[in-house]
C-alpha cells in the first residue's frame, strides 16, 4: 500500500488492496491527524454518553427499577431475572436492529436519520411510561419498547464508530471511547441510581418514577437534536455503504461464513457469561451483607469506575503493541478477576473488592472490543458490532443471571456462582487460538503487510 499524498487537515489515503477471498478488509483506508481523530471520536462519545445514561440496561433507571421490583412488587431473585429476560428480548436479536442500519437511511440521511428519528421515538416512549402507573405489566411493556427503539439508535452509533475505527485505523482507539462513553455514565447511574432507588420506597414513589422516566425522556431527545446539528466531519467520516444490492439472507449469510465473526462472538460471550457479578451479587450484598440501595449502587460505581484506568492504559498500548498480544494479556488477567470476592464478608469489603475486580476486567473488555471492530465485514458493520457488543453481550448477561441466581437460591450461594465465573472465564484462553492471525499482526496506525 503506497501513500497517495495529502487529503487537507493532515488525511492521508492508502490505497486499498484488490479483494480476494482472503481479505478481512478491503475498504480503503486513510490515516488522520491527531486533532481531527480527537474531534471525530469525541463527538461520537458524546452521542454514545447520552445512549448510555438513558439505556434500561445500563442508564439511570436500571438500578431503582430492579430494586422497586424486589421491595415494591416483592419479587425474588430468579423473578427478577425472568422479567430483566423478557425485556431483554430486543438485545438478544440487535443483530436485526444493526441489520437494518446496514441497509436502511433514513430520509437518506444514513446514521443522521436513525439517531434524530429513533431518538425522538425513544423520548416519546419515556414520556409515555412517566405518567403511566409504575405497575409491573407497565414497566416490562414499557421498558420493552424503548429497548427496542434504542436498538436502532445503538447500531447507528456503533456502526459509525467501527466504521471510523476502521477506515482510520485506529480500532484499538474506537473501542475505548465506546468503552469509555459507556462506563463514564454507568458510574454516575449507579452512584445516582442508589439515591433514587431510595426515593422510589417512599410514599412518593409514583412521583419518583415519574421525574426518572422524563429524565430519561429529556436525553433521548438531545440525542435527536445533537445528531440533526452534528458536524459533517462526524458522519462524512464513516462511510456507510448500504446492503441494499444483495437479499437480506444473502447478508446475513455471508455473515455467518466470516471466519472473523465466531471466535470474536464465542471470546464475548463467555467473557459477559458472569454468574457472580448481576443479580447474584445484588442480592448477595442486600440480603447476606445487608447493604443498603445506595451501596449496593455504589459497588457497582465503583467496579465500572475502575474499569477506566485500564481502558486509558488500553487507549496507550494499542498504538504500541500489536493485538495478538494484548488479546492473551487481557485474557490472563481476567481469569482471577471474580476472586477477591470470596473474600467479602460485609458491605464495606465488597467496596473495597470493587477496586480489583474492576481493574482487572478493563483490558480484557477494551481489546475484545477493538478484535470486533477489526472483524467486521465491509458494508455489515452495524451488524457485526451489534451481535457480538449487544446481542452477544445480554444474552450472556442475562443467561448468566439466570444460572447465578439459581445457583445462589438453590446450589451453594454466591460461592459456587464465583467458581463458575472463573471457570468460565478459564474457557477464553483456547478461543483465542481460533482469530485469524491477520487481524492481530498490527497496532493502531499500522497497516497490515
Amino acid at each position: 500500500m503506497v501513500p497517495e499524498g495529502r487529503r487537507g487537515r493532515g488525511e492521508v489515503a492508502i490505497e486499498a488492496k484488490a479483494p480476494s477471498a482472503r481479505d478481512y478488509s478491503v475498504a480503503p483506508v486513510t490515516l488522520i491527524a491527531p486533532g481531527r481523530r480527537l474531534e471525530i471520536l469525541a463527538w461520537a462519545g458524546a452521542l454514545l454518553f447520552l445512549g448510555t445514561i438513558a439505556s434500561p440496561g445500563f442508564g439511570v433507571i436500571t438500578l431503582p427499577v430492579t430494586f422497586f421490583l424486589k421491595n415494591k412488587l416483592h419479587l425474588a431473585a430468579h423473578q427478577t431475572a425472568a422479567f430483566n429476560l423478557w425485556t431483554g428480548l430486543p438485545l438478544y436479536f440487535a443483530f436485526g436492529f444493526g441489520l437494518a442500519r446496514d441497509r436502511w437511511s433514513p430520509l437518506r440521511r444514513g446514521d443522521r436519520g436513525h439517531l434524530v428519528l429513533f431518538g425522538a421515538v425513544s423520548a416519546a416512549i419515556f414520556a409515555g411510561m412517566a405518567f403511566a402507573p409504575p405497575t409491573y405489566w407497565v414497566l416490562l411493556l414499557g421498558i420493552l419498547l424503548v429497548t427496542a427503539a434504542l436498538m436502532m439508535v445503538a447500531s447507528a452509533m456503533n456502526g459509525l464508530v467501527s466504521a471510523i475505527g476502521r477506515q482510520h485505523v485506529m480500532a484499538g482507539q474506537a473501542s475505548v471511547a465506546i468503552l469509555l462513553a459507556n462506563a463514564v455514565p454507568t458510574v454516575a447511574s449507579y452512584l445516582l441510581g442508589g439515591q433514587l432507588s431510595q426515593l422510589l420506597e417512599g410514599e412518593r414513589a409514583a412521583a419518583a418514577a415519574r421525574a426518572l422516566f422524563l429524565v430519561a425522556a429529556a436525553i433521548m431527545a438531545a440525542i435527536a437534536i445533537l445528531a440533526a446539528v452534528g458536524p459533517r466531519t462526524l458522519f462524512g467520516a464513516a462511510r456507510t455503504e448500504l446492503s441494499s444490492a444483495t437479499s437480506v439472507l444473502a447478508d446475513v449469510r455471508r455473515l455467518l461464513r466470516w471466519r472473523p465473526t465466531w471466535p470474536a462472538l464465542i471470546i464475548q460471550l463467555l467473557w459477559q457469561f458472569g454468574p457472580a457479578l448481576g443479580l447474584a451479587m445484588q442480592y448477595h450484598m442486600a440480603n447476606e451483607l445487608h447493604a443498603s440501595d445506595a451501596e449496593v449502587g455504589d459497588f457497582y460505581a465503583i467496579f465500572f469506575a475502575c474499569l477506566i484506568p485500564t481502558y486509558g492504559l488500553y487507549a496507550w498500548l494499542c498504538q504500541r503493541v500489536r493485538l495478538s498480544k494484548l488479546l492473551w494479556w487481557g485474557a490472563a488477567t481476567s481469569v482471577p478477576q471474580m476472586a477477591p470476592l470470596l473474600l467479602v464478608h460485609s458491605a464495606t469489603s465488597a467496596l473495597w473488592a470493587a477496586v480489583p475486580v474492576g481493574l482487572m476486567g478493563g483490558f480484557a473488555t477494551a481489546a475484545i472490543i477493538d478484535l470486533t471492530i477489526r472483524s467486521c465485514p465491509e458494508g455489515l458493520a452495524g451488524t457485526m458490532m451489534m451481535l457480538v457488543t449487544t446481542s452477544g453481550y445480554w444474552v450472556a448477561v442475562r443467561f448468566g443471571d439466570v444460572w447465578g441466581t439459581d445457583l445462589y437460591d438453590h446450589h451453594g450461594g454466591f460461592a459456587t456462582a464465583v467458581w463458575a465465573t472463573i471457570a468460565v472465564y478459564a474457557l477464553i484462553l483456547p478461543m483465542l487460538l481460533l482469530v485469524p492471525k491477520r487481524l492481530l499482526s498490527t497496532s493502531d496506525g499500522q497497516l497490515a503487510a
